[in-house]
């Protein structure tokens, strides 16, 4: 490396090679994707901030995707210690802002942030962008669907309100889990139940949403976080003769790039189904004119993602967004809280986010709760 001026790592390698990097001292040292450090304890944020670098960059289109500390991290690395100790950095900001609403702590936040930031909007930058036309769809369950929904609602309902919050702070992860069955239950309950009978008026909506668009002309990128309703929705077009191709975690970077370029050059297959952590970010499908999110992640932001594979440089139609949300459910919770956490990364940066990791026990039954 000392022979060359320009030296390209991942992540991962990085954190593999770092004793390599004792004796190197880089003039810039440039983060792409820099949520990537947002977790200060992480080996990614811990090796990143190991190299000597005289200068250093920070690019992101997601600052804080679910909390402030996440900012700190960033900040961390690019100028430790103007944010302070996070300890400390917590209880001025984080706390003072999102528990307390207090606006002065928050004012104070972005003077000192504000110059180290250059923000671009896509819309600054890519003028002859075709617009963005973003729709919710709702949709109603049917009786068999509800009464499961309901049945298990009750259920998680019960068991967390005999919780206390440090027990609620202690099994995130169980009730993330109880979460999680809700909104399967809302995409489609054989994703749980495999003697299920009945509809599921989600994938009712999806599809027709699918034939208007293929009757159209227009390719369609579908979005979900679960492969097992991506399969669910692939049946249902095998049924119709409808070809399509799917991209999960588990395909390989060659089969992904030969997707790509099936897709996006040839018509053999007009609908192209992604799980929304496998392929939200690093594919071009500019070919797809329609996108549709099955199910709404707890991330705004990473949905906006996935959107930007088919609105994005090379596209040449309006792109029509649909985000599918069932009525009277967890989703239409989960799409008004996005809203308050919304405020919050707005008035800061204008980033988007929220997490399951950060809700206290009443945001959760405000969740659940009708």
């Amino acid at each position: 490396a000392k022979d060359y001026d320009v030296e390209i790592t991942s992540y991962d390698y990085l954190k593999c090679d770092i004793e390599h990097y004792e004796n190197f001292h880089f003039t810039y040292q440039i983060v792409d994707e820099a949520q990537y450090i947002k977790n200060h304890n992480t080996k990614n944020a811990v090796s990143v901030k190991q190299i000597q670098a005289a200068h250093r960059f920070a690019l992101t289109g997601t600052p804080i995707e679910n909390s402030l500390a996440e900012l700190w991290s960033i900040f961390d690395f690019l100028l430790p210690g103007i944010l302070g100790r996070y300890e400390v950095f917590r209880q001025r900001y984080e706390i003072a802002i999102v528990q307390g609403q207090d606006e002065v702590a928050l004012k104070r936040l972005q003077k000192m942030i504000q110059p180290f930031l250059l923000r671009r909007l896509k819309q600054d930058v890519l003028k002859d962008l075709p617009e963005k036309i973003e729709t919710i769809v709702y949709s109603k369950m049917e009786t068999a669907q509800r009464e499961l929904y309901i049945a298990n609602l009750q259920r998680v309902l019960d068991g967390l309100q005999k919780k206390s919050d440090a027990e609620v702070q202690s099994e995130k992860l169980q009730i993330l889990a109880e979460l999680t069955r809700l909104r399967q239950l809302c995409c489609d309950p054989s994703l749980l139940y495999e003697n299920y009978n009945g509809g599921s008026a989600k994938l009712d909506t999806c599809m027709e949403l699918i034939d208007n668009a293929l009757q159209s002309g227009s390719k369609v990128l579908v979005f979900s976080q679960f492969t097992t309703m991506l399969d669910r929705i692939r049946q249902r077009l095998e049924t119709q003769h409808i070809a399509s191709f799917t991209l999960i975690g588990a395909t390989s970077k060659e089969k992904r790039a030969e997707l790509v370029q099936r897709f996006n050059k040839n018509d053999e297959a007009s609908v192209f189904l992604i799980s929304l952590k496998a392929g939200g970010t690093g594919l071009n499908l500019t070919a797809a004119s329609v996108v549709i999110h099955v199910d709404p992640w707890w991330n705004a932001a990473a949905q906006e993602q996935a959107t930007d594979r088919a609105h994005r440089i090379g596209q040449k139609q309006a792109v029509s967004v649909f985000q599918l949300i069932t009525k009277d459910t967890i989703e239409e919770k989960i799409q008004a809280l996005q809203a308050q956490k919304l405020a919050l990364s707005h008035s800061v940066i204008a980033a988007q986010g929220m997490s399951i990791a950060s809700l206290n026990k009443d945001e959760i039954l405000e969740i659940l709760q009708s």
